[in-house]
């Protein structure tokens, strides 16, 4: 991508509005702020949200129809690439904004519906089956019938701080963030603080890390300012490796320089002359986005040598990963930008004192990051106000699985997880909730009727689970709770480095056991009956063993979810051992299929596509199925046009 930049806008940015000014800016300048905000605007503005999610959605689709409609009317409109506001479900987002008119969003736009949208706009009409909302702008005429976005339940329940310019701004242009006072947080750290300062006000403010364990970032930060040394290193761990996260990487794709002033600010706070973002190599538009925001800070001097005339110099880099999951463990990120082989080590000494090529290192996660420069900006009285007594401002997370909206959001700490879940809109199809898993595959189920749990990480900690890194997976009747846990556990047994023999044998031996019990055996009698049920209490003390003697996090909590679900979900444990049967219909080879006479019409169609020939009958009379031959495969339930066919 091109990362040119008008040097005269640059100017007026480092002159201006980059001194931090405690009267206010003059209305000159307010105006031309206004006017890189896109406040102002003299033709209309289409504003396309191009992220991971929305080209899995087919967003480039929908960006060549709004070309080839502004291309074939030859209309002087502007087309700007904008990020996430969370709502991946609705994915593409389109905005239009016309002069002297509210923002407006469309949402679940495809190529085809393009003509219908800026045929309908630009002659004042909207198009309502396709609106999500409008924002809301006091010098700007509203749109008839289509509501502010901030009345969007969705909206409603979040404190959008970290996530504020998500959706907003072009995540490709560094003047775009300063417009939205970008960068004001670094020059006010670099003039008008130490660094002992912002250590101490980030230890003042009460943040905690984010990646799950909730250790206080200051406290952290000190500890590597106590060490002697010639070179202090900074890490962003960006290798979201849960299964189903994916918010950090949004966050980067929607609002780089966010995470980069972060980023720089933390490297001056601790004296470290060098930053690295580690993130995985697959991530290929994280990547573009962020190579792009350093090379743009670099062009205007926000990076290199002597930023902001303050005698301090930073370099900033992003090294790629392979994208394993155990590289999310600090101490095998290390190994991983060192050239080595991502695997754990032993601690101490931790990388505070002796971390990347043995000098003290700083590993802090994207969503950390991404909270330092309003807590410089806003004041550490200001941030200690939101949340709770322990744990202090906001938390993202990312919501999948049956769920009605899958997104991201942001939510003041101290609010419950059932607030979270309503945010979302709760279950697909308003389907009865079953539980939610929070924290990936070493987190923890939540039954419904505990979801009132405030998010904390110390009231988290004493309900039995943990916060994890802001995963959360919906689940209705339609999951199977075995099933699930028996994923996590391939996860963690494929993603195990085996360098400790607890973590590698041991969950190992946990996916054979979960899948003992999910299989169908040869021969159904009362010795398989005890083996299963002897495996699932051998459960527990393999867990206590993984707990106690395993090197890193990854084996230390890889039991959780097993052991979670044997306390919250014992009778699905039971129907699968004893009853050899699956309520939900998951687990194939406890499916046992069935033709309803009523119905078949003797088509043949189950009988010519089953792989077994575990189906007879003759044609135009009722088939039926060999119980003994039949693999629970369902491609006789698929193929039935009737609806004859079932399972137990």
């Amino acid at each position: 991508m091109d990362s040119l930049i008008n040097p005269n806008d640059t100017k007026f940015f480092l002159e201006h509005v980059l001194i931090n000014d405690p009267l206010g800016y003059p209305k000159d300048v307010e105006n031309k702020l206004d006017f890189f905000r896109r406040n102002r605007i003299s033709k209309p503005v289409i504003f396309l949200g191009i992220t991971s999610s929305s080209v899995c959605a087919g967003v480039f689709e929908v960006k060549s129809a709004i070309e080839s409609y502004i291309s074939e009317k030859s209309l002087d409109i502007d087309l700007v690439v904008v990020g996430s506001i969370g709502l991946c479900s609705d994915e593409p987002l389109v905005d239009v904004q016309l002069p002297g008119k509210n923002r407006i969003i469309f949402r679940k736009i495809t190529s085809s519906d393009i003509p219908t949208i800026l045929d309908g706009v630009l002659n004042k009409f909207v198009p309502s089956e396709l609106a999500l909302g409008q924002y809301r702008h006091k010098l700007y005429e509203p749109w008839q019938g289509v509501p502010f976005i901030e009345d969007l339940e969705y909206f409603k329940g979040q404190n959008r701080i970290v996530l504020a310019n998500c959706g907003k701004i072009n995540p490709n242009s560094i003047i775009d963030y300063m417009a939205y006072g970008g960068y004001r947080a670094l020059s006010k750290a670099l003039r008008n603080h130490t660094y002992e300062e912002i250590c101490s006000m980030i230890e003042q403010s009460g943040l905690r890390g984010r990646g799950g364990g909730g250790y206080p970032t200051g406290t952290k930060w000190r500890k590597a300012l106590q060490v002697s040394t010639d070179q202090r290193y900074m890490i962003c761990n960006a290798d979201e490796s849960d299964p189903g996260a994916f918010v950090y990487r949004l966050l980067m794709e929607s609002d780089p320089h966010k995470i980069i002033e972060g980023l720089i600010i933390s490297a001056y706070a601790v004296g470290a002359s060098k930053a690295i973002i580690y993130t995985r190599n697959s991530n290929s538009l994280t990547v573009e986005r962020l190579e792009l925001a350093i090379k743009q800070a670099y062009e205007v001097g926000l990076l290199g040598y002597n930023i902001l005339d303050s005698g301090f110099n930073i370099d900033m880099s992003v090294r790629k990963g392979p994208g394993a999951y155990v590289c999310g463990e600090e101490t095998a990120l290390i190994k991983s930008i060192e050239g080595k082989r991502g695997m754990p080590t032993v601690k101490p000494p931790y990388p505070t004192e002796q971390g990347l090529f043995g000098r003290p290192t700083i590993v802090n996660n994207v969503e950390t990051i991404a909270n330092i420069s309003s807590i410089i900006l806003n004041g550490v009285d200001w941030y200690t106000s939101i949340g709770t007594e322990k744990s202090k401002g906001t938390k993202l997370f990312a919501i999948s699985g049956k769920v009605a909206n899958t997104c991201f959001v942001e939510v003041s700490m101290g609010t419950s997880l059932a607030k979270v879940i309503d945010i979302t809109g709760g279950t697909l199809n308003s389907k009865k909730l079953k539980a939610i898993h929070i924290g990936g595959p070493s987190g923890f189920s939540v039954l419904p009727e505990e979801l009132n749990i405030q998010i904390d990480f110390d009231k988290m900690k004493e309900a039995g689970i943990a916060m994890g890194t802001g995963g959360i997976q919906v689940f209705d009747d339609s999951v199977c709770m075995i099933d699930l846990i028996k994923y996590y556990m391939y996860f963690i047994q494929k993603e195990s480095c085996g360098k400790c023999i607890p973590c590698r044998e041991g969950s190992r031996r946990m996916l054979e056991i979960l899948q003992n019990i999910t299989k169908r055996p040869v021969n159904e009698n009362g010795q398989n009956t005890l083996e299963r049920f002897k495996g699932v209490i051998h459960l527990e003390s393999l867990a206590e063993v993984m707990r106690d003697t395993s090197l890193c996090g990854l084996g230390q909590t890889a039991p959780n979810p097993v052991l979670r679900s044997l306390k919250l979900f014992r009778d699905e444990y039971e129907e699968h051992i004893f009853d050899r049967k699956c309520k939900a219909g998951v687990c194939r080879d406890l499916r046992t299929f069935y033709i309803d006479i009523e119905k078949c019409t003797g088509c043949t169609a189950c009988a010519k596509k089953c792989p077994t020939n575990a189906i007879i009958g003759t044609p135009r009379s009722p088939y039926f199925v060999v119980e003994d031959k039949c693999i629970g495969c369902g491609v006789c339930e698929d193929v039935c046009k009737f609806s004859a066919v079932y399972f137990k």
